[in-house]
């Protein structure tokens, strides 16, 4: 229980109180009994630490219980409330942005069942992915499959930029080579951003002649609540264009969008659904 983690007794040490006419310095503890609390420092010592919550006020906890403590910046308490880091920020529904996925961690994402991918950072700037579809279920000898690789660099906090590639092949199958490699610009923070990219696609040894343009944005709306748009362009009027929305807490993500092709053929067809669900790792 959270009543668990405030200390009925008088602390065995004097508290440290954090001068006033500092800033507040917030943290998030994660207690051994699985609670999480956070809060502004109030004071300490070396058995005890005192947090003003939103919830619940003055809390005192003892250092024997915490099992994980991490310092977060003031401009995620909005309200009283903790806006964890965007845990699904470097991508739209599928397209990658150009900002990197720190290193060591990685989301696995699974889209209507079949279509699993899994991308993790290498570092702060090199992050690397692959998928394919399961298509052995259906009785098919062939397996496509496709790695991901992708570069990316900061200039400045709001400004990054990336180059990577799909690369894709069929196992059990023989000459069988398509892919992407594309740039990518990416204006704006790990909540709030706007992409535009540029890619050629390939089979065997010939590239297109003609690029694929993406243009892709996503916008924060609530602690837990994303709004996304990803639109592809082609040659002569063609294209796909979306509108979805993500709920994502910190330890997993849903997306639902609809699609729309463009062009002169696309008929009374109105939209395609889009399913996702995505589970971050190494958080």
């Amino acid at each position: 229980m959270i009543l668990g983690l405030c200390v009925a007794c008088l602390p065995s040490g004097p508290l440290y109180a954090q001068e006033s006419e500092e800033p507040k310095r917030f943290y998030r503890i994660e207690t051994t009994e699985g609670q999480t609390v956070i809060g502004a420092l109030v004071a300490e010592n070396e058995q005890d630490i005192v947090i003003d919550t939103r919830q619940l006020g003055e809390v005192t906890i003892e250092r024997a219980n915490i099992k994980r403590m991490e310092e977060v910046d003031p401009a995620r308490i909005r309200d009283g409330e903790y806006w964890f880091r965007n845990p699904q920020s470097t991508r739209y529904l599928f397209a990658p942005n150009a900002i990197g996925i720190p290193e060591g961690h990685g989301y696995y994402q699974n889209t209507w069942i079949l279509l699993n991918n899994v991308h993790y950072g290498v570092s702060d700037n090199v992050s690397i992915g692959g998928g394919t579809v399961p298509i052995f279920l259906f009785g098919a000898n062939a397996l496509p499959i496709w790695v991901l690789p992708k570069v990316s660099v900061s200039p400045t906090e709001n400004v990054h930029l990336a180059g990577g590639a799909v690369i894709g092949g069929v196992l059990a199958e023989e000459n069988v080579g398509v892919g992407l490699v594309y740039g990518a610009s990416t204006i704006g923070n790990r909540d709030h951003n706007a992409t535009f990219g540029l890619g050629y696609g390939y089979a065997e040894d010939e590239f297109s002649e003609t690029p694929v343009i993406n243009v892709s944005g996503m916008t924060r709306i609530s602690r837990t609540t994303y709004l996304i748009s990803e639109n592809y362009f082609f040659a002569e009027g063609n294209g796909v264009m979306s509108f979805g929305v993500r709920w994502a807490p910190e330890n997993f993500a849903v997306d639902f969008a609809l699609f729309r092709p463009l062009g002169e053929e696309t008929g009374d067809f109105i939209a395609a659904p889009w399913l996702g669900v995505t589970i971050p790792f190494g958080q």
